[in-house]
């Protein structure tokens, strides 16, 4: 009887957070990836994926003679380097990839600024704001993840012609953002969802608005997320070459990197040995945001991954 007294005064345990739930899943699968076997297994995963990227390096800094008559690997006999592939690249004056590289540089920061933008804000909307048709409003702003990019084209071009923007910019800022929306308010709610409730109705209790709780609250909160989404988004812009070849393929003032690196092996046949020397320029970018950001992607993967 004293037992069962004992246990029905006892406190219960307290359930725990939805970060805490993060967390732990996070540690287990830290300890599952710790394993000899998994470590085995990245390491030759490791040395498979990056043995292309090497070979591209190395050739990019071989002499043109030697790129025509041997493989790669056959530069360790002999260690013969030049740096005039890079110099015909980004200064020739029939390849000029600078200007191209200028171009995906003033593409990418906007259309990876802009969906944030819009997302935070709809995301929040959809979070913590209680208006009629909401749940109707998200699932169809999810559900157009599933349209295919392509089908979207011709009726972006032809309406960009109508509004005057053929030839700018705006039309792959606009384009690139409008296929991220969906994507990005999906992760973005669904992280904000996982904050605790308590953090929200405190700041409301103090008097807080929306403004306040969304900068002072919920943005600190949210970088993980934020910066996972600008990786892939980042990422995705950089190395895109349909959306670039649609709306800006046509002129030199606009087209990015990747859609001169494509009329280089396309037209440019007796020059294919500066074709790593390119793809390496337009490589190296996206490697530095990469190495820079991946301490964010394990946090803003699991965004949204456990339920409380």
């Amino acid at each position: 009887m004293s037992t069962i007294t004992e246990s029905a005064a006892s406190p219960a345990t307290p359930e725990p957070s939805n970060f805490e739930k993060l967390d732990m899943r996070a540690d287990k699968a830290r300890v599952t990836l710790g394993s000899r076997v998994a470590s085995v297994v990245a390491i030759v995963i490791a040395v498979l994926w990056t043995i292309p990227t090497l070979g591209l390096f190395i050739t990019s800094f071989r002499p043109e003679a030697d790129i025509k008559k041997s493989g790669w690997w056959t530069w360790f006999t002999n260690f013969n380097t030049t740096i005039d592939n890079y110099v015909e690249v980004l200064t020739g004056s029939r390849f000029e990839l600078s200007t191209f590289f200028v171009n995906s540089i003033v593409i990418t920061l906007p259309a990876v600024i802009i969906p944030i933008t819009l997302a935070l804000l709809a995301a929040y909307a959809f979070a913590w704001i209680d208006f009629k048709g909401r749940n109707i409003l998200f699932v169809a702003v999810f559900a157009l993840q599933v349209v295919p990019i392509q089908v979207t084209l011709i009726p972006l071009l032809t309406q960009y012609v109508k509004w005057g923007l053929a030839g700018s910019f705006w039309t792959v800022w606009l384009s690139h953002s409008i296929f991220a929306l969906p994507l990005a308010i999906f992760l973005l709610h669904n992280f904000m969802k996982e904050i605790p409730r308590e953090l929200v109705e405190a700041a409301r209790v103090d008097g807080a608005g929306h403004v306040k709780i969304f900068f002072q609250v919920l943005m600190p909160l949210l970088v993980p997320a934020i910066a996972s989404f600008a990786i892939f988004q980042f990422l995705w812009v950089w190395n895109d070459l349909l959306v670039a070849l649609t709306f800006a393929g046509g002129d030199q003032n606009v087209a990015p990197l990747t859609v001169r690196v494509a009329e280089l092996a396309g037209t440019r046949g007796q020059a294919w040995y500066l074709l790593s020397a390119g793809a390496f320029v337009s490589m190296v970018v996206p490697v530095i945001v990469f190495l820079a950001l991946q301490r964010y992607f394990v946090r803003g993967l699991l965004a949204g991954s456990v339920k409380g």
